[in-house]
């Protein structure tokens, strides 16, 4: 059950400016978003959204803006310069934060961008930002590493995996993440069909995926949002003996469904992921997951308990690995998820974190 603190933040959640929430484009931040605003609002804070226009939140209320995305950080290469689109929606959701400050006693930043850790020290507002990728650019490096310096405690990451790709990587707070695990329903009995779940891009690793049912004769189920077409294609050309079906881009409730009944669930990325929720949403439904041991889903694997690590990019490990899914006990998969992943646990993390963010704020205001 949800607790409350005695004091009541009001709270503004800046959205990442990749695309509108609901479209899948943001990936693992919609799902972040979504459970801090509805775990924050259970314990009495009020949260209000602030995205692209065309999005939809559960929880909270919504402040849309229009206006051009920003291309994503990951496709990016490390020494670019910082850009903004004309009619950039990330420059105007910004212009938004500065118009309706007062309103608020914190904003969560969950843009990896540049714009929004230059402009913080310029509001009256404390910004507490909650860095959803790994270090990717030299631009974004500096912009959080100045924050740092001067806001101890203002940045916040998902894994301890994901600060090491930083070198002020021990100086931020580690909050994990969480989702609403009444939404996912415990399977207890699967089917023989392997699970692969994420955006389709080529940092993803989709083909590896590929590799691993033709490796072993199971049909791959693949949920998520076709990004790059050419990255299904390629994988599909490679591996001629691997029967993949894509299934879409689903809602929570709809992907929780079809997840559930997989044997286990594949996580191959080729870069340092932040945290990996889907690999904890594969938990809720008693799916064992097996990994690369690489960034965050390396801590939320248990090896031998609720799934496997694997030498990244291995596949043949992988595949031996999906091989001997049936020692793990689908129970404790479950059970590692609601002790661990649980809304109210994310959300007594994130709420100490802005209290700590807003007491910080007061004091230098002194």
């Amino acid at each position: 059950m949800a607790q409350q603190t005695s004091r009541r933040l009001r709270v503004l959640l800046a959205s990442t400016p990749v695309g509108p929430l609901g479209s899948g484009a943001g990936g693992g931040v919609e799902l972040t978003l979504r459970g801090i605003a509805l775990g924050l609002t259970q314990r009495g804070h009020r949260v209000t959204v602030l995205a692209p226009e065309g999005s939809v939140v559960s929880a909270g209320s919504l402040v849309t803006v229009p206006g051009v995305p920003q291309v994503p950080s990951q496709i990016r290469g490390r020494g670019e310069p910082v850009t903004l689109p004309a009619r950039s929606v990330l420059a105007a959701m910004w212009d938004e934060v500065r118009r309706r400050q007062a309103d608020f006693d914190v904003v969560v930043n969950l843009a990896y961008d540049w714009l929004p850790f230059y402009l913080a020290p310029f509001l009256a507002v404390p910004i507490a930002h909650l860095v959803s990728m790994g270090s990717l650019g030299e631009a974004m490096d500096a912009a959080i590493g100045a924050v740092v310096a001067v806001r101890p405690g203002a940045v916040a990451m998902h894994s301890r995996a994901q600060a090491a790709t930083f070198p002020f990587g021990d100086r931020v707070r580690v909050l994990g993440n969480g989702i609403d695990i009444g939404h996912y329903v415990f399977v207890p009995q699967p089917e023989p069909r392997l699970a692969w779940v994420g955006r389709i891009s080529p940092e993803k690793g989709l083909a590896d995926a590929f590799a691993v049912a033709e490796a072993v004769g199971l049909p791959l189920h693949v949920w998520g949002l076709m990004e790059h077409e050419r990255v299904w294609k390629e994988a599909a050309a490679a591996h001629h003996g691997a029967r993949a079906v894509y299934e879409g881009f689903l809602s929570t409730e709809t992907l929780q469904a079809g997840l559930g009944r997989c044997l286990a669930l594949l996580v191959t990325p080729r870069w340092v992921e932040a945290f990996g929720n889907v690999a904890m949403e594969a938990l809720a439904c008693g799916v064992p997951v097996v990994a690369y041991a690489r960034g965050g889903p390396a801590e939320i694997v248990a090896d031998g308990e609720t799934g496997f690590l694997v030498p990244p990019d291995d596949v043949a490990a992988m595949a031996a690995a999906v091989r001997r899914i049936g020692e793990i006990d689908r129970a404790a998969c479950r059970k590692r998820a609601e002790r661990e992943y649980s809304l109210d646990a994310l959300a007594g993390r994130v709420e100490a974190w802005l209290l700590d963010v807003a007491a910080q704020a007061a004091t230098l205001r002194r």
